[in-house]
């Protein structure tokens, strides 16, 4: 049987999604509190994006497979009660079939990233929001994240380590929103390079400064040479809020949304 499940978390205490040696991991909570539920051990989980650390979703997807039989309340309720901690919790799970596989058949992905500007370090939102000291002109990055709508190369957008085979990358959305002292950057595409979205709002925040006009997001991109990119933006303000899927699957939906703090 194939089960998926859509979760959040807080990433702020984990090394990532991705179980590794002596780490704290979002897979490896995960994993070990199903084990429990199911009376046997689940493994190669599959995650439909795997966030770095201190990164944050609001709805990832995964799907696992299993020999056992339990209904859709033991799988989520009992999966939370048997979490070390509360940084995890499954919103819902459904049996599919073997066609669905979180990662492949993700259609779209969601990203939201979250800047505080003001003067001073936040304190209750330290690890959920990104912080900046500087004041940023809201205009100036909606008229730079133009251009990076649609379908391009973002070899320049991309961490020097990333191992995708391709950089070409279809953003149907970015936009910029500000309420206050908090700017929000939501971005939507077929799939993400890594740190694809971080060096977005970084390029963006540089220009937003003053630092740069805002033809430099395109120029950046042309250039396709990440050394001319900018710096990366830090990881506790990014969120990945939702996964598209193919309605055929006919997967729940959570009907969260990250609230504008």
């Amino acid at each position: 049987m194939r089960i998926a499940l859509g979760i959040e978390y807080n990433g702020c205490k984990f090394s990532g999604w991705q179980i590794q040696p002596k780490q704290k991991t979002v897979q490896g909570d995960l994993e070990r509190a199903l084990s429990e539920v199911a009376a046997e051990k689940i493994c190669e989980m599959q995650v439909a994006g795997r966030t770095d650390s201190g990164v944050h979703a609001t709805e990832q997807v995964v799907h696992f497979d299993t020999q056992v039989q339990r209904d859709v309340k033991a799988w989520v309720l009992g999966t939370n009660s048997k979490m070390p901690e509360r940084d995890i919790s499954v919103l819902w799970a459904k049996p599919v079939n073997t066609e669905f596989h979180a990662r492949f058949s993700a259609l779209r992905r969601r990203y939201r990233y979250v800047l505080m500007s003001r003067l001073v370090r936040p304190t209750f939102l330290t690890s959920n929001v990104a912080w900046d000291h500087r004041q940023f002109d809201l205009s100036r990055m909606q008229k730079a994240a133009k251009h990076l709508v649609g379908e391009h190369d973002f070899n320049a957008y991309r961490t020097v380590k990333c191992q995708a085979h391709s950089p070409i990358k279809n953003v149907f959305e970015l936009s910029v929103t500000q309420d206050r002292n908090l700017f929000y950057f939501d971005i939507e595409a077929n799939s993400f390079l890594h740190h694809m979205v971080r060096n977005i709002a970084g390029v963006l925040m540089s220009i937003g400064s003053g630092d740069h006009e805002p033809i430099w997001a395109k120029e950046v991109l042309e250039n396709k040479d990440r050394t001319l990119g900018g710096v990366t933006a830090p990881a506790n303000g990014l969120y990945l809020t939702k996964v598209v899927y193919d309605p055929k699957f006919n997967l729940p939906n959570a009907e969260f949304t990250l609230p504008k703090f």
